[in-house]
């Protein structure tokens, strides 16, 4: 059985380099890893639906809190059993975004802290109703708000195809997001959290070698007391 590690944080702090990264290490070391990115745009009519209405489609579907979050959580859920068939098959399964993402936005668009009943109602509709795998560890990427915005920004300049949707637009929103991941990980909600400084996660400043190792390393000691 493979290992399920997430990495998450805000929108621009750096999630799918640091996973091409770690997927690189590991493979050089000799570790089947693969990775999968949520949401699945242009695979799951959740993660679409999500998409459109945070550009403005769908009337007023983007202002339910929880109706977004649903489908955010259908997203996961149709990928349910490929998630289960590439843990039998691979070391390692990485996910670029996962069930926190969906707690600590949703947590902090009606303004509550990780220990708040948003991330509970979140933690029981993915992995008790819809019986999401859970996460061996989970990394957080700390990174400052300023820095992911002017990221993301740059995204979309470079690639008008990737324009920033409402969430990323907001940039309350980004820092009471940012306040519940740090929560979610001082809490070691759902598993272990590693957190990583986001602010050099494309840099030469992060031993990605390291990491890699060290997350085989205590996500053996996780699952050896949890399985």
């Amino acid at each position: 059985m493979g290992t399920l590690i997430a990495i998450e944080g805000v929108d621009g702090a750096g999630k799918f380099t640091l996973s091409s990264r770690l997927t690189h290490a590991w493979e050089a070391a000799g570790v089947d890893a693969v990775r999968v990115g949520f949401p699945r745009y242009g695979e799951s009519i959740h993660a679409d639906l999500a998409a459109e209405a945070l550009a403005g489609e769908h009337g007023d579907l983007a202002a339910g809190v929880n109706s977004m979050a649903v489908l955010f959580a259908l997203d996961r859920a149709g990928a349910v059993s490929d998630l289960r068939r590439m843990l039998h098959r691979h070391d390692v399964v990485l996910l670029d975004r996962y069930v926190a993402s969906n707690a600590a936005y949703s947590a902090a668009r009606v303004h509550q802290d990780a220990d708040g009943e948003m991330v509970e109602w979140v933690r029981a509709l993915e992995f008790d109703r819809l019986v999401l795998p859970r996460p061996s560890a989970q990394i957080l990427l700390d990174v400052p708000v300023e820095v992911a915005e002017r990221r993301a920004r740059g995204r979309e300049e470079e690639d008008p195809s990737r324009a920033r949707d409402a969430y990323e637009r907001d940039g309350g929103l980004q820092a009471r997001t940012a306040a519940v991941y740090a929560g979610l990980a001082a809490s070691s909600w759902m598993s272990p959290w590693f957190v990583v400084n986001g602010a050099q996660a494309d840099g030469e400043q992060v031993d990605v070698t390291r990491l890699a190792a060290e997350l085989l390393n205590q996500t053996a000691e996780y699952d050896g007391m949890t399985r």
